[in-house]
């Protein structure tokens, strides 16, 4: 019998490559987007149920887990990858906004999490992937928003992983470096007021970096290959890297002491 996942935030990116990459080994996709009207790809696919989900939205959280057990029976793995970056200095962000990346890639991820227990428990097995980020272990400036999200990810996927280890259930967490996505395109929240001249050094180095970086950026299928083996590895392995660039900072992050890390890091933003 064919396994069954869930993902969220699958209308593009990481997201979509991870449906595609399932539906070739023979599993079940639930592909839950916020507009699935716009999608023309993965609904021409056998065993994929597109269906509507914006983690904000509790009720579509329910619909969506009820049609997939409705249709495949059984839920095996859920993928919350829904999320965006938010950057810029924080005087320039309106509240609104501060409020909007946390309630999606934090609050967003807890709910779906939350909503999906209940079946998993009553079988006694599943696992639950966490896409964080390289910015949920080391951080560049202009992220605090971003950054603070994926470290809460980091968090919350480490503690939920002992509470529910008894019930048969696993918790991962999957850390990519910069990937070829829309990430600096529609998912990408860029806030700077022109008139806070101060901050305009910082801006123009982190905009300069995010092109250079873009051009060693690894393609959204290198990350769901490292989903698949989360999801279907043997292991008790909690966190799985995907790219040579996290390969890269994470370990550096280990071997440098805090100080050359973060110094590092202000050269390369010319800080």
């Amino acid at each position: 019998m064919s396994k069954t996942i869930l993902i969220t935030g699958a209308s593009s990116g990481i997201g979509k490559a991870t449906a595609k990459h399932f539906n070739g080994k023979d599993w079940n996709v639930i592909a839950s987007m916020r507009s699935p009207e716009k999608e023309q790809e993965l609904n021409q696919l056998d065993h994929v149920l597109v269906s509507q989900l914006d983690v904000t939205h509790l009720d579509s959280i329910a619909k969506t887990i009820e049609q997939g057990i409705e249709k495949f029976g059984k839920i095996d793995v859920l993928l919350n990858n829904a999320g965006y970056g938010a950057y810029g200095p924080l005087e320039s962000f309106p509240r609104e906004n501060i409020i909007k990346q946390f309630n999606t890639n934090v609050i967003g991820l807890l709910d779906v999490t939350r909503a999906i227990l209940p079946h998993l428990r009553q079988n006694k097995s599943g696992r639950i992937i966490n896409i964080s980020s390289i910015g949920g272990k080391m951080t560049f400036p202009l992220g605090s928003l971003y950054h603070g999200t994926k470290f809460a990810v980091e968090g919350i996927s480490e503690s939920l992983s002992f509470e529910l280890e008894d019930l048969g259930i696993q918790v991962k967490i999957v850390e990519p470096g910069m990937i070829a996505t829309d990430f600096s395109g529609r998912s990408f929240d860029f806030q700077h007021k022109a008139e806070l001249t101060d901050y305009q050094p910082i801006v123009d180095g982190l905009m300069k970096s995010m092109a250079s970086s873009s051009v060693s950026s690894s393609p959204p299928e290198l990350v769901a290959e490292v989903i698949y083996k989360a999801a279907t590895d043997d292991s008790n392995q909690m966190r799985y890297r995907a790219g040579a660039d996290a390969e890269q900072i994470l370990d550096a992050r280990k071997q440098l002491n805090e100080d050359d890390f973060i110094q590092n890091i202000k050269n390369q933003f010319k800080l």
